[in-house]
C-alpha cells in the first residue's frame, strides 16, 4: 500500500511544472488525484499520465475565478468520493520593483499566486471536514516569501502571504472535527515554466548558470525535489505537522 493509499486529493497549476509531478507522485503512492489548471488539454495529459499509477481527473479551472471554486471542488470530490488533501500550487512569476510594477501586474499576481490560496482553503474546508477524516492542506509559496528581492515587489508580498495564511488557516483547522492540517512549501529555483522568461531573455544556458551559482548546493531544483516533500505534509507520516513552513531551497536560507 502507497502512502496515501485510499485518500483524495485536488491539486491546482498541475498541468506541468511541480502540480504535475505532485500528481503522479500522489497517484503512484496510491491517492485518487484531481489535477486543475486553465491548460486543459495539458491537464489531461497529465491526468492521463497520472492515472498509469492511479486514479486521476483532470478540470478546466481559473484559480482567479471565485464562483469556479465550489464548482470544481465538488465535481472533484463527487468523481474521487471525497476531498481530503488540497494543494494549492497555481502560481506565476513576478518581475519589477515597488517602482517598476504596474498596479495591473500587481493585481495578477495577487489574484494567482494568494487569493486563490485563500479561495481554495476556503472552499476546501466544508468538503475535507464531510469526508469525515483528518485533511491536509500544502500551499506552494516561495523562498521569495521569506527572503526579499529588490525586484520581486509583488511576488515577495503574494508568496509572503500565502506563508502566514497557511498559518491562520493550520490555527483554524486544529479548531475543527475531523482536524484539517496546513503547511507552506518554500521552494528556490526550481527548473519549471517559471523560469521560461529567464530563459528566453539570457539563454537556457546561461540562465541556469546564473541560478544555480546562487544555490549552495550548485543547481536548479528538480520538481520532485519538492513533491516530495508534499507528499510527506500531505501523508499521515505528518500527523503532527501543521502551521509550520519548509524550505526546499538548496541552502539559501542558510546564507
Amino acid at each position: 500500500m502507497g502512502r496515501l493509499h485510499g485518500k483524495t486529493a485536488f491539486i491546482t497549476g498541475a498541468a506541468q511544472g511541480l502540480g504535475e509531478a505532485t500528481a503522479r507522485m500522489f497517484a503512484r503512492e496510491g491517492a485518487a488525484v484531481a489535477l486543475s489548471d486553465v491548460q486543459i488539454d495539458k491537464a489531461r495529459a497529465a491526468a492521463a499520465a497520472a492515472a498509469e499509477g492511479g486514479r486521476a481527473f483532470a478540470y478546466e479551472h481559473d484559480v482567479r475565478d471565485p464562483a469556479r471554486w465550489p464548482q470544481v471542488l465538488a465535481e472533484a470530490a463527487e468523481a474521487m468520493g471525497g476531498l481530503n488533501i488540497l494543494v494549492n500550487n497555481a502560481g506565476v512569476g513576478g518581475n519589477g520593483s515597488v517602482e517598476e510594477e504596474t498596479f495591473e501586474n500587481w493585481k495578477r499576481v495577487m489574484e494567482i499566486d494568494l487569493d486563490s490560496v485563500f479561495l481554495g482553503c476556503k472552499h476546501a474546508m466544508p468538503l475535507m471536514r464531510a469526508s469525515g477524516a483528518p485533511g491536509a492542506i500544502v500551499n506552494i509559496s516561495s523562498i521569495a516569501g521569506l527572503i526579499a528581492s529588490h525586484n520581486y515587489a509583488a511576488y515577495n508580498a503574494a508568496k509572503a502571504g500565502v506563508w502566514l495564511l497557511s498559518k491562520s488557516v493550520a490555527l483554524h483547522g486544529a479548531r475543527m472535527t475531523p482536524q484539517i492540517r496546513c503547511n507552506s512549501v518554500h521552494p528556490t529555483f526550481i527548473d519549471t515554466p517559471i523560469l521560461d522568461p529567464l530563459k528566453a531573455r539570457f539563454g537556457e544556458d546561461e540562465a541556469r548558470r546564473k541560478l544555480s551559482k546562487q544555490v549552495p548546493l550548485g543547481r536548479l531544483g528538480r520538481p520532485e525535489d519538492v513533491a516530495y516533500m508534499v507528499l510527506f505534509l500531505a501523508s499521515d507520516e505528518a500527523n503532527f505537522v501543521t502551521g509550520a513552513e519548509f524550505k526546499v531551497d538548496g541552502g539559501i536560507s542558510a546564507m
